[in-house]
């Protein structure tokens, strides 16, 4: 089939390998390239418009390119988890958020460390909520991880398991091709942004517009399960997810203190549901063992 033959070829083990190994590579040259930019900028031997030189004026700000390229291989992570279960999914969503977060402290450690000291207290108080945030986002993952796998309990007939594993594989395909698009167009506005002297750097950039895609993606997936699955448990879990990451989509694109608030609400509620889907179906393995 020609879905599996793609998925396979730019989503299989062998890619996988490939650009994880790619991918390590190119953080350790970007680390050492960006920080060897801030050296020349601290010693007066290369000048950056007042804009720009916010990506230089740390050393601490040579840590936003590895983590960045990181987080690049984290979305293909992600996109290559779409047809293994929904838990696992939406696990990988976190764990990216997650990232994304360490990568705004540092860059606001790094500010910190750059700007004089009548500024640094309001930035603490952001700091602060940041790593609440980042504790949370990390507990919420790490459950994640560790929930076993629900794909099999979908549905008992395997020829429907693997219509809706084949559905998902189609889906993932098409995801890479928008991750592909959003990335070159995202790289090419920022770049075209540095050039004209605004070097300005967010979470907003790429992961907005993404995140808005993926959610499309996780809602389809769901309305997709209706067919296979039934237990109101499974559905009602399920829609729960989709909301915390709806809220991670606008956490992303809110700033400050309220950014971080809604991490720590969407890695709360992800975690709450998770739980509940566990303890329900805990005693609803105990019930049908005592009959």
């Amino acid at each position: 089939m020609l879905v599996t033959t793609l998925y396979d070829r730019f989503l299989g083990h062998r890619a996988d390998e490939t650009l994880r190994r790619l991918s390590v590579q190119a953080a350790i040259v970007g680390f050492l390239v960006h920080l060897l930019l801030c050296l020349f900028y601290q010693l007066d031997w290369i000048s950056f418009s007042e804009q720009t030189s916010g990506l230089f004026d740390s050393y601490l700000d040579a840590l936003y390119t590895p983590f960045s390229i990181f987080l690049a291989y984290e979305v293909y992570e992600l996109i290559r988890t779409i047809p293994d279960s929904f838990t696992n999914s939406i696990g990988k969503q976190f764990e990216i958020i997650t990232l994304l977060v360490v990568r705004d402290i540092l860059k606001r450690l790094s500010d910190i460390d750059a700007s004089v000291t009548s500024t640094v207290d309001g930035s603490i108080t952001i700091l602060a909520a940041e790593c609440l945030a980042f504790l949370i986002l990390f507990g919420t993952a790490l459950l994640f991880s560790r929930a076993h796998r629900e794909t099999t309990s979908i549905s008992s007939d395997r020829e429907e398991l693997e219509k809706f594993i084949s559905q998902k594989k189609q889906l993932a395909v098409l995801l890479l091709g928008v991750y592909i698009l959003t990335a070159i167009y995202s790289l090419s506005t920022w770049s075209y942004g540095v050039f004209e002297g605004d070097g300005s750097t967010n979470r907003t950039i790429f992961f907005l517009d993404f995140f808005t895609v993926l959610i499309m993606a996780d809602i389809l997936i769901l309305l997709v399960s209706y067919q296979y699955i039934t237990e109101f448990a499974h559905l009602a879990r399920n829609t729960g997810f989709i909301l915390s990451t709806v809220i991670l989509r606008v956490a992303i694109a809110s700033p400050g203190m309220s950014g971080a608030i809604l991490f720590i609400l969407a890695g709360c509620l992800g975690s709450a549901v998770l739980l509940s889907g566990h303890v329900f179906h805990k005693e609803q393995a105990k019930s049908t063992e005592s009959e």
